[in-house]
């Protein structure tokens, strides 16, 4: 009779096993022999435009990951929703319980908060569209100018 270790162990086994055979079998069936076609750059069916080491910035994997943290947020709160849905559920579970979950709810949606914040406060969010600060001062430039000329010709 096998341990649970050595199920385990069979597993990792068999797993590398298919894994190396893998490699090996697409390293004898390929062709290794290059040409201009495979060569090419083929990036989604399109060719390249332009410098192909441009910069990206990196606002979008920010933005990218804040999105898939707040969804996985929904799909966390979900269960919640479900269980406060249902009054019979709680009432068998008792008071204590339904306490320590909704505790458990506001510090979820707390961090989920402060993480928000932080990427509100960090500027994330602004896509370089940020308002005008600095004041013009060009028409003063040429008001005092204007005013000391008009001295200077009396």
């Amino acid at each position: 009779m096998l341990s649970e270790f050595g199920v385990i162990i069979i597993f990792i086994v068999t797993a590398l096993g298919f894994l190396l055979s893998t490699f090996m079998l697409s390293g004898f069936l390929s062709n290794p022999k290059p040409n201009p076609v495979k060569l090419s750059t083929y990036e989604s069916g399109e060719e390249s435009v332009g410098r192909l080491n441009s910069t990206f910035n990196p606002k979008y994997y920010v933005i990218g990951l804040a999105f898939l943290l707040f969804e996985v947020e929904l799909i966390l709160l979900f269960p919640w929703a479900l269980i406060y849905n249902e009054p019979h559920l709680l009432a068998i579970e008792g008071k204590a319980w339904f306490w320590m979950a909704f505790a458990e709810l506001v510090v979820f949606i707390l961090l989920l908060l402060v993480g928000l914040i932080y990427i509100w406060k960090k500027g994330y969010f602004e896509w370089g569209y940020s308002r005008k600060t600095t004041q013009n001062n060009i028409p003063d430039i040429y008001t005092k100018f204007n005013h000391q000329y008009s001295k200077r010709k009396d």
